[in-house]
């Protein structure tokens, strides 16, 4: 059985810094993307940044700039700067291969004074 294990998410002021982490564990044979959504409530679940297994990345218009994805073999990072409070969501991060996918239980980001 694969496990997402998400961890970094908390409380800080607008202007500050986060950096997420989603450590996979148990059998990937291959990966072929990696990523992060993110949900605010009231809102729709919405893409923040993918990577691929190629290393090409993707990111929502509103976080470019801000929002850093990387990855190593078996963990996926997001590293969040400047945030904003509209940035304030519930991330999950997930794993994808060829026929499945993985989806970490979420950490909870919050952007307030």
């Amino acid at each position: 059985q694969v496990q997402l294990v998400e961890s970094g998410g908390g409380l800080v002021q607008p202007g500050g810094s986060l950096r997420l982490s989603c450590a996979a564990s148990g059998s990937i044979v291959t990966i072929s993307t990696m990523g992060w959504d993110r949900q605010a409530p009231g809102k729709q679940r919405e893409l923040v940044a993918t990577i691929s297994r190629g290393g090409s990345t993707n990111y929502a218009d509103s976080v470019k700039g801000r929002f850093t994805i990387s990855n190593t073999k078996n963990t996926v990072y997001l590293q969040m700067n400047s945030l904003e409070p509209e940035d304030t969501a519930v991330y999950y991060c997930y794993v994808r291969t060829w026929s499945t996918e993985y989806w970490g239980q979420g950490t909870q980001v919050t952007v307030s004074s």
